[in-house]
């Protein structure tokens, strides 16, 4: 299994996962997200995939999701995708094009843009809210103090082929995401024919 981060983290994301597959028997690496463009970190992921002998099920989460669904057309042992309220993007669309179809999260707030093209990135006054308001204050704050900014152009970049539309795959909706919206999760599931869970709604 080869798992992939999204925006504003990096591998060690996934280390409480892998350790759980770990433990469970299953073999499982976690990829180092580029940030860049789509396309770009679509082929690192692809390459990645390359390097496994054997058949790969690719995990996303968040951008993630974006890059698992054409990275998953380029390489041939690709076998299914897991979506972590991933982006699960249909040929030609972009993370920004699905975002501007449903409400506003608090993320668009959230993040900081110095108008001179670098990568955006959380106000870390606002990442736990933002990003992780699930997990306690103290781990909140490491990761908001080493958070990688993603490029722009990996979210306005758009997704050359749909792998959801030829291997199975499996979507976790969290009901309480403050990235991905609910509504968006829910749409990209359904269309992409997932079988789906969903994280219960915290009491507020």
């Amino acid at each position: 299994m080869l798992l992939v981060h999204g925006a504003f983290a990096d591998a060690s994301l996934w280390s409480a996962v892998v350790a759980q597959l770990r433990e469970a028997g299953v073999a499982v690496r976690a990829a180092e997200n580029p940030l860049r463009r789509l396309d770009v970190d679509a082929a690192h992921v692809a390459d990645a995939m390359r390097g496994i002998v054997g058949p790969v099920l690719l995990a996303g989460h968040g951008y993630g999701g974006a890059v698992i669904t054409s990275a998953a057309t380029q390489a041939d042992n690709a076998v299914g995708l897991v979506y972590v309220t991933g982006y699960a993007l249909d040929a030609g669309e972009s993370v920004y094009d699905m975002n501007r179809r449903f409400p506003q999260t608090a993320m668009p707030a959230a993040l900081g843009v110095d108008g001179r093209g670098a990568p955006l990135s959380i106000d870390p006054e606002a990442f736990a809210d933002a990003f992780a308001a699930d997990l306690p204050a103290p781990v909140a704050a490491s990761m908001a103090a080493s958070q990688r900014g993603i490029a722009p152009e990996g979210l306005t970049g758009r997704v050359a082929g749909a792998a959801w539309r030829a291997l199975p795959s499996w979507y976790l909706i969290a009901a309480d995401d403050r990235l991905v919206h609910p509504q968006a999760q829910r749409y990209m599931a359904h269309r992409a024919g997932a079988h789906t869970s969903q994280t219960a709604a915290r009491t507020r």
